[in-house]
């Protein structure tokens, strides 16, 4: 386990860069092919997450389904939440933890508008799955920050079930260990190995200041307001 100080320290550090800046680091460090999940991720809105991967994995739920009336179905659903699929990292959640959902690209909305706002009050950041979520208009409406494959309509029974967590996962070919650091914005999602953070930072924050330093002088000749990305 990871102590929760050295934690929001790297979160603090990482949160002043961009995702453009942390593929630069990595590139410095002969990373060129690893730790960017590709295009096919996407956020649901332009937004920016940093935050510490808590991993977690659902895997295709491999049983009957069994015939029921509407009714014994609806207490089958509650039986397979509890014993079949369910959330059991939810209560581990802590302040800055990014949700990474493994749940091998099944067309199932593990996450919604619900359970998601709910781990965020709890401390999460943000969410980045190989599957899709569903509510996604309320999740917008939420700024609930979600990097994901797709968006699904469809709820987890008969589809997905529990496998495990605090393990280390496969995004679209990416591998990410619990602890790792991920920055999330409009240009998707990059992971950096909690063990090459320190030298991460280095190069990434060389970049990203030489950028504003430039990009200032370019706001001057135009005689532009400086905002924040330059600031």
């Amino acid at each position: 386990m990871f102590s929760q100080s050295e934690n929001q320290e790297l979160i603090e550090m990482f949160s002043q860069l961009r995702v453009a800046d942390v593929r630069d680091g990595l590139d410095a460090i002969l990373l060129h092919h690893y730790c960017s999940l590709p295009s096919t991720i996407r956020p649901l809105f332009r937004t920016k997450a940093v935050g510490i991967a808590k991993t977690v994995r659902y895997i295709p739920y491999r049983g009957e389904i069994p015939k029921l009336s509407p009714e014994e179905y609806s207490e089958w659903c509650g039986y397979y939440y509890q014993k079949i699929c369910p959330y059991p990292w939810m209560s581990e959640i802590q302040k800055g933890d990014f949700i990474v959902i493994d749940q091998s690209e099944i067309d199932a909305g593990l996450m919604g508008s619900n359970n998601s706002l709910e781990g965020y009050a709890k401390g999460a950041v943000g969410y980045l799955t190989n599957g899709g979520p569903r509510d996604t208009d309320e999740l917008i409406i939420q700024k609930i920050p979600f990097w994901s494959k797709f968006v699904s309509q469809k709820t987890v029974i008969g589809r997905l079930q529990f496998d495990a967590m605090n393990v280390p996962v496969n995004i679209e070919g990416v591998l990410i260990k619990p602890g790792d650091i991920i920055v999330a914005d409009g240009d998707g999602v990059v992971v950096v190995p909690r063990e090459r953070a320190a030298e991460v930072y280095e190069f990434a924050k060389k970049e990203l200041d030489a950028d504003k330093a430039s990009r200032r002088k370019l706001y001057d000749m135009l005689e532009w307001e400086y905002d924040d990305t330059v600031k």
